[in-house]
């Protein structure tokens, strides 16, 4: 009896023991189970936190892979920065770049004002040290001296000197004495910058003012200065006009506009083929221009002289080609040729091309309708030409008030123009203020209240095979004319 109570009690002992063993197991188990909830529910709140500044999907880098939380954070952080920045950067970077182009060009005060604009120019230390550089070349400079401005000029440039000087009929003859070829032309550009020269317009040696009643007066411009050492000059260019009687010849036959809307030039070549390219003197400065800003002040060009009877840059213009009337027999020829021509269609296409040679820097000028020897011309001649080109050619250009005479003609000698000149007072009237004659002298210019006048160096075949082969040497001071002198020039008739 006391061995089965014995064993029973063993039973219900070995009972309890693994009733407490399980209550041990499972209190373990919960709390096991509360912990991992407990770091569960913290860390689905970070992820919640640090979501509302992750970047979107479409933001991760390319592999698809999401950064790390800390990485995440800093490339925003970043990226703020540079978004920020970038445009400042670009900002400065674009001025200092205009800046930099603009006292190439001697226009110091534009360089400052460009720079002064950036925001923070003022404490940017290399802004500052650029703004005081700019200010320092701009009051090293001299004052221009009026009675040294030498102004060059050239006809359209022979590009195949073998067609241009065939034969021995006048128009090769002419072109042996009047033309320059593209090689001289180029040569003589290089030498005269690499001599100092820096090409200015003919308004920038004055300052003019204007009266309530439209008269004009003029002064010298004592602001116009240049780096000691530099030499100004003026150029321009006689005709342009592509006349018909130069087909053939080697010359360019118009400007055209190329796919940037600059002004270059269509040539035919000698077996017929058409091109286009810098096959006259425009496209071929605004080239030199571009690579070298400091050869021109504030983007100056030449003055383009224009007559008007054969239509104007190489566009059949006149009025002559719409009423045929009074035709020349190369008129004619060339509007047979052109069975389609549209008198109203070439002068808008002209005008447009007259606009884009202005902006890059041109200006025009009147070389009289006709091609007239002022000089010798009755006023009743001048009056009727005049009229035709403010009529026919002036408003392609936009007008001027530069005359350039052909043949090198004049209204008087170097003396001044006076009020009993009767065919100054009709000019004067008609808009011009400017006139240009031509003289073989180094400097001729004459500022006066009421006009001013300049004479013109010829820089042709003439003035070049005389200063390398003849007795006087005219062109000394802009470049050795025996360097500049084209091989293929056997020879120039004389005048």
């Amino acid at each position: 009896m006391s061995e089965k109570m014995d064993k029973k009690a063993l039973k219900k002992k070995k009972k309890k023991k693994s009733v407490v063993m399980k209550s041990v197991v499972l209190i373990l188990l919960l709390v096991v189970l509360a912990v991992c909830i407990f770091f569960l529910v913290k860390t689905l709140k970070k992820d919640q936190a640090q979501g509302s500044t992750q970047k979107p999907d479409t933001e991760q880098s390319q592999d698809g892979a999401d950064a790390t939380d800390d990485t995440e954070t800093g490339d925003d952080a970043s990226s703020d920065a540079q978004d920020t920045a970038a445009p400042a950067t670009d900002a400065k970077t674009t001025a200092m770049e205009q800046a930099e182009y603009l006292a190439a060009t001697y226009d110091y005060d534009g360089a400052i004002e460009t720079l002064n604009g950036v925001e923070g120019a003022a404490d940017d230390p290399e802004i500052t040290a650029k703004i005081a550089e700019y200010q320092a070349t701009k009051d090293s400079c001299v004052p221009v001296n009026m009675d040294e401005v030498t102004h060059i000029f050239y006809h359209s440039l022979i590009v195949d000197p073998d067609r241009g000087f065939a034969g021995d009929d006048s128009i090769a003859a002419g072109f042996k004495q009047w033309m320059t070829t593209v090689d001289e032309f180029n040569k003589i550009t290089q030498a005269m910058y690499d001599n100092g020269y820096v090409l200015v317009r003919l308004r920038d040696l004055v300052v003019e003012t204007t009266d309530a009643d439209g008269t004009v007066h003029f002064t010298p411009n004592t602001e116009l200065k240049l780096p000691a050492g530099k030499k100004a000059f003026v150029m321009s260019l006689d005709d342009l006009s592509y006349y018909h009687s130069y087909d053939g010849r080697g010359i360019a036959s118009k400007i055209v506009l190329d796919e940037n809307g600059k002004p270059t030039c269509e040539y035919v070549q000698a077996d017929g083929t058409m091109v286009t390219g810098a096959y006259d003197c425009v496209p071929l400065l605004d080239q030199f221009i571009e690579e070298h800003p400091d050869a021109s002040y504030h983007g100056a060009k030449g003055m383009i002289a224009l007559t008007g009877y054969d239509g104007i840059l190489g566009y059949r213009t006149d009025i002559a080609y719409k009423t045929h009337e009074n035709l020349t027999d190369d008129q004619q020829a060339w509007l047979d040729a052109h069975p389609d021509f549209n008198w109203d269609d070439e002068r808008a296409e002209a005008t447009k091309v007259a606009d884009a040679i202005k902006a890059d820097g041109w200006e025009f000028a009147s070389h009289t309708w006709g091609h007239i020897r002022i000089g010798d011309a009755s006023m009743e001649r001048i009056q009727t030409d005049t009229q035709k080109w403010l009529e026919y050619v002036a408003p392609l250009v936009g007008g001027t008030d530069t005359i350039i005479f052909a043949h090198g003609q004049d209204l008087a000698d170097w003396h001044d123009y006076t009020t009993d000149n009767e065919k100054f007072n009709y000019l004067s009237s008609q808009g011009f203020h400017f006139y240009c004659n031509v003289d073989s002298s180094q400097y001729f210019l004459q500022i006066r209240d009421n006009y001013v006048r300049q004479g013109r160096r010829n820089l042709d075949g003439y003035r070049l095979w005389n200063d390398v082969h003849g007795d006087v040497n005219r062109t000394s001071d802009l470049f050795d004319a025996s360097q500049i002198l084209d091989p293929r020039r056997t020879d120039v008739p004389a005048l």
